[in-house]
């Protein structure tokens, strides 16, 4: 019987609580609960409350008829949820989305890297042919973030100047699509191919008609049940978004030239290398900067003025002594990390983590134990697993120090990466193989704000999968 705690055996067996209702009917009311009566948080949180345990059953969206298998044992306290990690005990084939996965021909009919088990013998390749080729732009994530941003704090200026407020989410999606594109495509930008400007509109809705079943447009003028019929109900065709799909796909085959000839010397189709990596530029890489940088933006926005000033000093302090923002000044940055490491703890890109269990599993969390029988479906919500109350103090609250120091060892319990921060990613597992790039990232534009501005007002609420956020003012840099 395989454990995910050697202190097991010190742990009470108990049953896994809680349940999956009448047939279909149960699937159906735990997808309007999730969707429309409670809300995402509320459905994993209230369940939680309820059974008065951290490990317990349910169902989950997006059940019939796009998933075969809506009924899961949920996790989530940050002991339990570790087991998602284990290759050894869970099976994440086909599990990357959740309990569905979308169709192959979203990604030219192959089944790209992010959907492949650690048991697939084409995931070591993939993942390593990613693995090294971000190792080997690592000389360019700096210089060409730097001369990409500049162009949207341009903008931001000129819409504050202009109606007095500025939206960031179109703003952020342009940069981090332009971004995304020139890293992987040797500095090469969208507008020097056919996708023009409309290069994270196609990606948007590329990446929407896969996340559909998971996703509520919370629109007021629309009735809940033809929402749910249309997008929850049966898979999104592909050829409603074909035509953009396509373009992604020539602009990227057109212009990644050298990592299409490395894939090929490790035996790979051009054609599939290139699905693979409009999938991690597209869906992982952009779409996820989508919700990360709003997220960022937001929590340091609630910290004020004084978050803001200490920040500021502790930017310009280090850039003015390395002579420029430079791996070794953001090194220097400790508060800057720990903000950045801090929104990955509150608002995890990726909420949802989902595999299958490969055997007889004896679970534990803080308390007791509980056992998951082989193929059984395990379903961590991330947002509740890095706000466990009995690993970090006051952890509904944002608080930018939190990894400042000796703190720092409580990065292990940080997950957005599909694995524990202190780890590095291998070809064996299943974690981010970008992790490292989208801290650097979170770093870098803070950085790049505060090399800017003083201190900034804004607003925000919810948005699809992440947050809108509006500035409202910027105050620019007095020293």
């Amino acid at each position: 019987m395989a454990t995910n705690d050697s202190s097991i055996s010190k742990l009470p067996l108990k049953e896994i609580p809680g349940g999956y209702g009448v047939p279909f009917l149960g699937a159906m009311k735990d997808r309007y609960d999730f969707h429309y009566n409670q809300g995402t948080d509320e459905f994993f949180r209230s369940r939680m409350n309820k059974y008065d345990s951290t490990v317990y059953r349910t169902n989950v969206p997006p059940g019939p008829f796009n998933a075969r298998n809506s009924k899961v044992v949920v996790l989530v306290d940050a002991v339990s949820f570790r087991i998602l990690f284990d290759n050894s005990q869970v099976d994440k084939d086909s599990r990357f989305e959740g309990t569905y996965m979308s169709s192959p021909t979203f990604n030219g009919g192959y089944k790209v890297c992010a959907f492949l088990d650690t048991t697939d013998s084409k995931h070591a390749t993939l993942k390593g042919l990613i693995l090294s080729t971000l190792a080997r732009l690592h000389d360019k994530i700096i210089p060409i973030f730097t001369s990409t941003i500049s162009g949207m704090f341009t903008n931001l200026e000129k819409e504050l100047s202009e109606k007095g407020t500025s939206n960031f989410n179109p703003l952020n999606d342009n940069m981090s699509f332009e971004y995304i594109f020139r890293l992987f495509c040797n500095g090469k930008t969208p507008t020097d191919t056919s996708l023009g400007t409309n290069g994270p509109k196609a990606a948007d809705k590329w990446v929407f008609f896969q996340l559909a079943p998971i996703t509520s447009l919370g629109l007021k003028f629309v009735p809940n049940f033809i929402e749910d019929l249309v997008l929850h109900t049966f898979p999104l065709p592909y050829f409603l978004v074909k035509r953009e799909h396509q373009k992604l796909y020539k602009a990227f085959y057109n212009s990644l030239g050298p990592i299409l000839d490395e894939a090929e010397k490790l035996g790979l189709k051009r054609d599939e290398a290139c699905h693979n990596f409009v999938f991690l530029a597209g869906f992982n890489s952009y779409g996820g900067l989508k919700v990360f940088y709003p997220s960022l933006i937001k929590w340091i926005g609630t910290g004020g003025p004084a978050l803001h000033s200490r920040l500021a000093k502790e930017i310009r302090a280090a850039v003015k002594e390395a002579g420029g923002v430079t791996l070794a000044a953001i090194e220097k940055m400790p508060l800057v990390k720990s903000v950045v490491y801090e929104t990955l703890r509150m608002d995890p890109p990726v909420a949802f983590q989902c595999a299958k269990a490969r055997k007889n599993i004896i679970v534990s969390n803080h308390d007791s134990s509980f056992l998951i029988k082989k193929d059984e479906l395990i379903f961590g919500y991330q947002p509740l697993a890095t706000k466990d109350p009995k690993v970090f103090k006051n952890p509904e609250e944002f608080n930018p120090d939190r990894f400042i120091g000796d703190r720092e060892k409580l990065l292990e319990y940080v997950y957005w990466s599909n694995g524990e921060e202190t780890i590095d990613p291998t070809v064996n597992d299943k974690q981010c193989p970008g992790k490292d790039l989208i801290v650097l990232l979170g770093r870098l534009m803070v950085v790049e704000f505060f090399l800017r501005y003083d201190t900034f007002e804004l607003e925000f609420g919810k948005f699809l999968l992440g947050s809108k956020v509006t500035f409202k003012s910027v105050t620019k840099a007095t020293s």
